[in-house]
């Protein structure tokens, strides 16, 4: 049976009593004959909602909200679809999605691209050389050794046949590894001299010694050079990257680093009128006693407005667990070049970790901190204990990343310190066969996203896609989070599936909480921005199979239309 939403405390508001005397409310658009799933605590469905403006004024059923409309309202004959608070992407880098569709070469294997081989992969960085003046470089984005046939990584010789008249780099698809082709190697200097970078490896050749062009956590070493995208690329990706978005249904996008530029450019984009979605931003954050923009200009999480505002600092401390830098506990289940004790490593020592986070937690910054393996989620938790036991404070919500090996243990001390996760768990779709065939085992496998186990401590977290390591799409997130299956369609850990519901806060409201926002997003409850989506159909009531058969119709930032299907 659905249950009501009333409209009594929508109607009073604080310069009127309520009463027969208080002025009309005005509204601007009227949104009637749907299924409004709230997402509010209790969990409430009604059937029509009312904006003002940015905001939501009034929810309940049809007789109530129409009531509301005036001569110059709005009114909407949802026709029975569904409607949702805007989804966020709570840990994205955007707009890389758009400078992947503007600027490189997409490089990822199916089902994100078509590179099944190296000869693929070096064909796409040929083709996009003859389009390239001599002397400048090419890029690439998204190669996954584990899905091309030879099961490698390319090198600087394979890079070389695409051309030596071009410095060329690429990246791997979880953006912690990347090559680099012989002239741009010669170009930054780094020869079988080169130490290894803290943190990092480059990898070379065992018998010459010679750099076979391959960069784990290091690939700044070349990466420095590319030449940065001008003004106008920048926006233009931008722009490329807000039409991906408003497509899914993502009114919100957390972006996990960044600096004082792209800061900027994402004010620019506003001031220009394309940005059509609102932004977390957060700032990285590298060394010790290294501040970050943020900290330099004396600002603090919150700082900024409903479209533009500043989140965590964002650290590293591990790697990728597909690309052998996460840091485990115990060693990779397919020994790493050939090393059967190998555990991966951490960015920097624990001691490095527990200086920064005291640093920025007793300044009154949130935190999120990258941890995939589980020694690194130890130290990272550790860092956070050490922070709180010298400067106690109330509510901090600190965050671990990707959080993919955490161990039962860990969710119970994430629970103790108040941390909050957010889940890469689009892996069991897109890594789950590998991660149980190579890299962790079955047993580690089934657990990685731990989601039931994470809401049975009380934990409150969020799922995302990390774009453009992977495409931003809520409703796949929802799918994989509540079936749990592989690409080979094999279940994966069916014991930590969650129910819709339970998904569907973890891009609403519980990524509201998350990044502090509880009060004007998450839920459709008066008071709150009218940020909203609508479906083709209800994600709580179809087979959760058929979640990926739903449709986004419409996408509502502030009341305005962003996106609308069939429409550009």
């Amino acid at each position: 049976m659905r249950v009501r939403v009333t409209l009594f405390a929508a109607l009073c508001f604080p310069i009127y009593a309520c009463s027969s005397s208080s002025p009309p409310i005005q509204v601007d658009t009227v949104y009637l004959n749907g299924t409004v799933v709230t997402v509010n605590e209790a969990g409430t469905t009604a059937e029509a909602v009312a904006t003002r403006g940015d905001e939501i004024i009034a929810v309940g059923n049809d007789s109530e909200v129409e009531a509301l409309a005036g001569r110059s309202t709005r009114v909407v004959n949802l026709e029975g679809k569904t409607m949702l608070p805007g989804f966020y992407a709570p840990h994205d880098h955007f707009p890389g999605a758009g400078t992947l569709a503007t600027r490189s070469v997409n490089l990822n294997s199916p089902p994100m691209g078509e590179m099944r081989t190296i000869a693929d992969v070096v064909a796409a960085l040929r083709q996009k050389a003859t389009e390239t003046m001599s002397g400048e470089w090419v890029n690439g984005r998204g190669y996954d050794d584990t899905l091309l046939e030879e099961g490698r990584h390319p090198t600087r010789y394979d890079l070389d046949q695409a051309s030596t008249e071009h410095p060329i780099y690429i990246s791997h698809t979880s953006g912690h590894l990347a090559v680099a082709n012989s002239l741009a190697l010669e170009m930054a200097g780094v020869t079988r001299d080169t130490p290894q970078p803290p943190g990092g490896v480059i990898q070379k050749d065992p018998v010459t010694g010679e750099p076979n062009g391959v960069f784990e956590e290091s690939g700044g070493l070349v990466g420095r050079l590319l030449p940065p995208a001008t003004e106008e690329e920048r926006q233009e990706a931008i722009q490329a990257a807000v039409d991906i978005y408003v497509r899914q249904g993502v009114t919100t996008a957390v972006v996990t680093g960044g600096g004082r530029s792209s800061f900027v450019d994402l004010q620019k984009a506003r001031d220009a009128g394309i940005l059509g979605i609102r932004i977390v931003q957060m700032m990285s954050r590298g060394s010790p006693g290294v501040p970050t923009a943020a900290e330099t200009a004396g600002i603090v999480s919150g700082f900024g407005d409903t479209r533009i505002r500043l989140g965590g600092i964002k650290i590293i401390q591990d790697g990728s667990n597909q690309g052998y830098t996460g840091y485990f506990t115990e060693p990779y289940h397919t020994p790493y070049h050939g090393d059967p004790d190998y555990r991966g490593y951490p960015r920097r020592s624990e001691q490095d970790l527990v200086v920064m986070v005291q640093e920025l937690h007793r300044a009154g910054y949130q935190i999120a901190i990258h941890g995939n393996g589980d020694a690194a989620i130890d130290q990272i938790l550790n860092a956070y204990e050490a922070a709180q036991a010298e400067y106690p404070r109330a509510d901090a919500r600190h965050r671990i990343e990707h959080t993919q090996l955490v161990r039962k243990d860990q969710l119970d001390r994430m629970a103790e310190l108040g941390v909050t996760p957010s889940f890469f768990v689009g892996h069991v779709f897109y890594w789950g066969d590998r991660h149980r065939d190579i890299f962790m085992g079955p047993e580690r496998a089934a657990g990685i996203s731990p989601l039931r186990s994470a809401k049975a401590r009380g934990l409150r977290f969020t799922i995302h896609d990390d774009t453009p390591v992977t495409p931003v799409d809520p409703l796949q997130l929802i799918w994989v989070s509540t079936n749990r299956l592989t690409r080979t369609d094999q279940v994966l850990g069916p014991e930590e599936r969650v129910e819709p519901e339970v998904a569907l806060r973890a891009l609403t409201a519980d990524a509201a909480w998350q990044n502090f926002e509880e009060d004007i997003k998450g839920s459709i409850e008066p008071g709150k921005l009218a940020d909203l989506v609508i479906l083709s159909d209800n994600p709580l009531a179809v087979d959760t199979e058929a979640i990926l058969e739903i449709e986004v119709l419409e996408t509502i930032v502030g009341g305005e239309t962003v996106y609308r299907a069939g429409t550009r």
